[in-house]
């Protein structure tokens, strides 16, 4: 599930990225009552087995179960924030009605991840992920401008416009460190675990900068709940 919002008195829509389906709105009947049926397995961040009726314009929620609880995302307000920039990330990305198993099993991957372990590189990990499942994952291995590679030519900026990593002649965006790129590279390059076990540090936070900058650019706006995540690091 990745947001809901109000509709009505009483009703809700749920927005969510399915397996088979790809992103999918639908309403919730009677959600906001009491004594409703669905309890709180419709809310943002759920795993859930859903029936839905097919409508002209929305589905209509006819049964809910839960998957996996994922408690640590609700109970934690550091985790749910994290989570929350993770599936606004995947609305942005998600087509209506188009399948697409690749970003279901990924973000539900993130998530239990992020529900297991605090890890100060879940959202930026995620967002690279993405980047490179959207056709727009950058260049690491040599320069993006002219394609001199190391040790001839030292990779010392990144700027996704460009294509990536860029070497001193070409550099433009934002300056990165070599500690940085080996991050990357393990991110991107098969050593996801290794990354993760990465604790807090300042090319963390260079790494999930460069993520961010990279999203936004790629998505052309702006992350609502990267600001919310921002503020609680703070």
């Amino acid at each position: 599930m990745l947001r809901t919002y109000k509709l009505g008195e009483a009703d809700r829509i749920v927005v969510m990225v399915t397996s088979g389906h790809g992103k999918v709105r639908a309403v919730a009947k009677g959600i906001r009552r009491t004594k409703s049926r669905f309890g709180g397995r419709l809310e943002p961040l759920s795993h859930v087995d859903l029936l839905l009726y097919e409508g002209r314009e929305l589905d209509i929620v006819t049964q809910a179960e839960i998957i996996e609880p994922w408690r640590p995302l609700h109970d934690d307000l550091n985790r749910l924030a994290q989570g929350m920039a993770m599936a606004e990330a995947t609305e942005q990305v998600a087509q209506e009605r188009e399948a697409s198993e690749p970003l279901y099993r990924m973000l539900v991957g993130a998530l239990r991840t992020l529900a297991g372990r605090s890890s100060p590189l879940v959202v930026a990990a995620f967002y690279w992920k993405l980047l490179s499942l959207d056709g727009a994952g950058p260049v690491l291995t040599s320069c993006a401008g002219c394609g001199s590679s190391p040790p001839a030519a030292p990779l010392v900026a990144f700027d996704i416009g460009e294509g990536g990593t860029l070497c001193r002649a070409c550099r433009r965006g934002q300056p990165l460190s070599p500690s940085a790129l080996e991050l990357l590279e393990w991110i991107l390059g098969g050593q996801l675990t290794r990354a993760l076990e990465m604790p807090a540090s300042a090319t963390t936070a260079e790494v999930a900068n460069l993520a961010t900058i990279s999203l936004e650019h790629h998505l052309e706006r702006r992350l609502r709940a990267l600001r919310t995540l921002e503020r609680s690091w703070a």
